[in-house]
């Protein structure tokens, strides 16, 4: 872990961000706005370690201008699950120049990516408006936590990266939106049994982060093979009342 997540949540309790013009204070509207505080107060402390997963992309790229083509501009990764996680599809990795660089994408990986000594932390920020009652937000897909977990033990890569994720606990008063309270938890310190997918949901892992517990002890390789027998048993399940439900009612018509 790089992130001093105690100072940082110092840094972010009580901040005050103006109320979105648009009058809406759900989703993307409240939380860019905490996004870009709290990346703000990461960069303070590694000015130049810290980037956008857009940013990081632009410079790696830019730093190696020979290098062009899909697969060349992957390799300029060490890591290949890193890779994975970070890197954008084929026709926009060939497509990428310096006069056409990345823009942010909502669904990227990353919100905000530290990165020190060959070391990545992927840090993902969550906003919950504590006046209201709401369903835990998607997380991460449990199919691509799957891939993930499977490129980790494929490639042998468990100690070059981390995933966490940083909620901001946030009230309404008086047109601004005021931090109350904030929260960090690493997936991996999380029980890889116990993590809810709702496959109704595009397949999502789905959990408050202060709600999370960070009880896991157990080694990373560990954590990614316990996730696969949890997904597979999972989708094993759901494909299974899938056919229960809509096949085997209308196959005595075929």
């Amino acid at each position: 872990m790089i992130i001093n997540f105690e100072a940082l949540k110092q840094a972010v309790i009580g901040c005050k961000i103006p109320k979105p013009l648009s009058g809406t204070l759900s989703g993307h509207a409240a939380g860019e706005p905490f996004d870009k505080y709290v990346y703000q107060e990461i960069k303070k402390q590694f000015p130049h370690n810290t980037f956008r997963q857009y940013e990081y992309l632009n410079d790696l790229y830019s730093k190696n201008p020979t290098i062009i083509g899909f697969e060349a501009r992957q390799a300029l990764f060490s890591s290949p699950t890193v890779m994975f996680l970070l890197s954008r599809g084929k026709q926009a990795t060939e497509k990428w120049s310096e006069d056409n660089p990345f823009d942010e994408k909502q669904n990227d990986t990353a919100d905000i990516l530290v990165v020190r000594d060959g070391f990545y932390e992927i840090l993902d920020i969550k906003t919950r408006n504590v006046g209201k009652t709401a369903q835990s937000p998607n997380i991460i897909s449990a199919y691509k936590l799957a891939q993930l977990c499977a490129k980790m033990i494929d490639n042998q890569e468990f100690d070059n990266f981390t995933i966490g994720y940083f909620e901001v606990d946030w009230t309404l008063q008086n047109n601004e939106l005021v931090c109350q309270e904030a929260h960090h938890v690493d997936l991996f310190l999380s029980n890889p049994q116990d993590l809810y997918i709702n496959w109704a949901a595009a397949m999502q892992v789905q959990f408050h982060v202060c709600d999370l517990p960070q009880t896991y002890s157990r080694s990373k390789q560990e954590w990614a093979t316990e996730y696969l027998q949890h997904f597979v048993t999972q989708a094993t399940k759901r494909s299974q009342d899938m056919i229960a439900k809509f096949v085997e009612p209308f196959e005595k018509y075929l």
